[in-house]
């Protein structure tokens, strides 16, 4: 199966940026994590994982000892890297070096993916509704901007992830939302979240251009047939990955 991955449109045209969001499509892992599973945390075969990893960082031009990983856990601290690595209790990393490829392992959760490239400093974040609303994407800024990087010029992109048609919620989480972010269903009477929209309005909220600023749009629980989706396949699947990296000066 060939790789079929996500090209994000925040980052064309920007020199020494390297960014995608993978799909199923691609890799070595047999149903039901079949076949681009990325996720270390599944129960899938390890070395088909392993193989899987290779097989994207190579055709990003990086090696897997260059991925940096984080550990995710629904949270929103963040983690500054120089080097690959898996980086537990981290739902964000950023970056300045060159040759380091930050990973964002999602199955409806959103990565959100952001660049200053004058700066060269960039960054990536898991943002499930738990981390939204807490706070990492802004917390995720402020660690670029530790950096040398500047929010007038920070390009963003968020991921397919769950849609509000999908993503039904109880009222506990749905009141942890701007109402501006909860939608509804004829003859359902439960609030959907539009998670996408509500990381694109933090975003703008940080300060970020709506110029420079995209999602994706798709969901990833209406097709499971082209992403991993914890919610459609019942918390047995693989893994995505949003990845970004900086090339080195003349690669």
């Amino acid at each position: 199966m060939s790789a079929d991955w996500i090209r994000p449109v925040s980052f064309a045209g920007l020199d020494g940026i390297t960014a995608t969001f993978t799909t199923r499509a691609g890799g070595v892992s047999r149903a039901p994590y079949g076949s681009l599973n990325l996720g270390s945390g599944t129960e899938d075969d390890r070395e088909s994982v392993v193989e899987n990893r290779r097989l994207v960082t190579q055709a990003l031009g990086f090696g897997t000892e260059d991925l940096a990983v984080a550990g995710q856990v629904h949270g929103a601290e963040v983690e500054t890297v120089v080097a690959g690595g898996l980086f537990p209790g981290r739902d964000g990393l950023v970056t300045d070096r060159a040759g380091v490829l930050l990973a964002i392992v999602a199955a409806d959760c959103a990565a959100v993916l952001l660049a200053d490239p004058v700066a060269r400093v960039i960054g990536a974040c898991h943002a499930g509704w738990r981390g939204a609303v807490g706070g990492v994407v802004e917390h995720t800024l402020d660690a670029m901007a530790v950096l040398g990087a500047d929010r007038s010029r920070v390009a963003a992109w968020v991921s397919p992830c769950i849609g509000w048609q999908a993503f039904q919620v109880g009222p506990e989480v749905a009141e942890r939302f701007d109402p501006a972010d909860i939608r509804t269903v004829p003859g359902d009477g439960r609030p959907h979240v539009d998670l996408a929209g509500a990381i694109v309005r933090r975003l703008l909220g940080a300060g970020l251009d709506p110029s420079a600023v995209s999602a994706d749009g798709r969901c990833t629980a209406s097709d499971p047939d082209r992403f991993f989706s914890h919610r459609a396949q019942r918390g047995i699947t693989g893994r995505m990955m949003g990845l970004i990296g900086l090339r080195a000066a003349g690669t």
